[in-house]
């Protein structure tokens, strides 16, 4: 039977006159089913998009979905199960605690519709920030991928939602804003005079390693003789030091003079300690993982001394945030003739387009090419005319 559509009326105790539309139909294993629709339109509609599910199998009516809320925590368990990072796990957990389940827990899978989605945006936008609102979307969209795959749900309603970004959402990383200049970066090397904040910046700077990196560097990483520094460990927020996230975060970096002295000097002072077998670079002071605030805090107090600081609210304040860092290491890769490629590499990126989306508008531009053309075409047609440089 493929459905039909019918309106019921009826009287409440107080003599009201009441109406409603009723879908009558039968699912995917001959069972008779009912619901309900204050209008015939949506009536329509959704006996429309259900006959398309139990032709394919995948109709679940509501009396046998589970909760959003109750989806949630089956796919919270099975993310720990599959061995997911405590720390991805950890803001899995706040994105169903914070929001998931106090806006849309107690919806049903089987009500899900992308406007109701498209609400539970809305909602978010007025809560917390639009990258924090995207961040609990992706979650709730992967909550319904597992409910998908498990048979709970006939298809992902949160797919064809998207929260837009603006223009000033958009905004390129800037020099000075996001990047520190070359100026700040010299006050910074300059002011980084004891030994141990000296190797902790100047490693920073030089490597473009993200603090969860430098956290689990260890020394047997650093090749002096060939000058380069590898990465095969990171540090979680716990301080627990486990493999990359990827296959992409293992990766060699060239080491500049200035790093190989640095790392050379420093390594005469560092208390030597055994962290799990591991021989720390940037130990604490107890001889364990340090902290990214302790990374942080190197920073700030070098920031303070060299200048570089904000008065946002008169009162001088650092800059900038230790990744900030790894934006300059970038920049600056870029500006020594580094090709995109390569600097995905060097800075561990998933992906060519995760680097352009960031660092793209820092790379030659068009007119920029035409400029080496010109030169390349005088250098080949008159080698021995002296050439300029511009």
């Amino acid at each position: 039977m493929a459905g039909t559509v019918r309106k019921r009326i009826w009287k409440t105790g107080k003599g009201i006159e009441k109406a409603a539309w009723v879908v009558d139909y039968f699912d995917q294993n001959g069972r008779r089913r009912r619901k309900t629709f204050p209008t015939k339109r949506a009536a329509d509609a959704w006996l429309t998009d259900t006959r398309t599910d139990i032709k394919n199998g995948i109709h679940v009516p509501d009396r046998d979905s589970i909760t959003i809320e109750q989806a949630a925590r089956l796919w919270l368990e099975r993310r720990e199960l599959r061995g997911v990072e405590r720390g991805s796990l950890r803001v899995y957990e706040q994105h169903v605690r914070l929001y998931i389940v106090p806006l849309i827990g107690a919806r049903r899978l089987s009500q899900l519709a992308s406007p109701v989605i498209e609400a539970f945006c809305d909602r978010l936008l007025r809560q917390t920030s639009k990258n924090r609102a995207k961040d609990v979307l992706a979650s709730l969209k992967m909550i319904l991928n597992d409910m998908q795959r498990r048979g709970f749900v006939g298809h992902n309603a949160a797919l064809p939602v998207k929260i837009e970004d603006n223009e000033r959402d958009d905004r390129p990383v800037e020099v000075g804003i996001d990047v520190p200049s070359k100026e700040e970066v010299r006050a910074i090397v300059r002011h980084a005079t004891e030994t141990r904040r000296r190797a902790r910046l100047v490693t920073a700077i030089f490597t473009g390693l993200r603090a969860s990196e430098m956290r689990a560097l260890c020394w047997p990483d650093l090749d002096f003789g060939r000058q380069a520094l590898t990465v095969r460990r990171r540090a979680d927020w716990w301080g627990t030091i486990g493999r990359p996230k990827s296959k992409h975060g293992y990766r060699d970096i060239p080491m500049t003079p200035l790093l190989v002295n640095t790392l050379k000097e420093w390594r005469l002072t560092c208390p030597r300690h055994q962290k799990d077998g591991l021989d720390l670079v940037f130990p604490n002071r107890e001889g364990g993982v340090l902290s990214h605030m302790g990374l942080q805090h190197s920073f700030d107090d070098v920031q303070l001394a060299a200048g570089v600081v904000d008065f946002a609210d008169g009162t001088p304040r650092p800059k900038y945030g230790l990744h900030a860092l790894r934006h300059f290491f970038a920049s600056w890769g870029i500006e020594q003739g580094f090709s995109p490629k390569r600097l995905q590499a060097l800075l561990g990126h998933g992906s060519i387009k995760m680097t352009f989306d960031i660092y793209g508008h820092l790379f030659p531009s068009e007119e920029d090419d035409h400029a080496r053309f010109a030169a390349g075409e005088r250098a080949l047609l008159n080698p021995a005319r002296p050439l300029a440089r511009g």
